[in-house]
């Protein structure tokens, strides 16, 4: 990855987590674990996770209807000349390294 694809995506996922903390309903926590930007910089996926994980459906919902609600609060915050298509996604790598530490914990005690 190149130093502006980079950047992009870490400049897109503080902004994804400060959209999620400001406009979220507060029942679960939704917390946005990385971002990943297309070379060309025209798409970019926000992974997340959501806790308590029964929520994790009505989480990707609501990030999925407000794509463009977020993409204009990008269009405040970030200064790029185009601004790159936004898809949300849950973050099953964490959510696996979850499920292995805490196997490793059981298995420990």
């Amino acid at each position: 990855m190149g130093r502006r694809q980079v950047q992009v995506a870490e400049a897109i996922a503080h902004m994804a987590g400060e959209y999620f903390a400001r406009e979220s309903n507060r029942q679960s926590l939704i917390t946005v674990t990385r971002a990943d930007v297309s070379p060309d910089l025209k798409n970019a996926t926000i992974f997340f996770s959501v806790l308590p994980e029964k929520f994790e459906e009505s989480a990707l919902n609501f990030a999925k209807r407000a794509r463009s609600d977020f993409r204009a609060f990008l269009k405040e915050k970030l200064r790029m000349k185009f601004l790159p298509d936004i898809d949300f996604t849950l973050d099953l790598g964490e959510k696996n390294r979850q499920r292995i530490d805490d196997l490793t914990r059981k298995k420990d005690l």
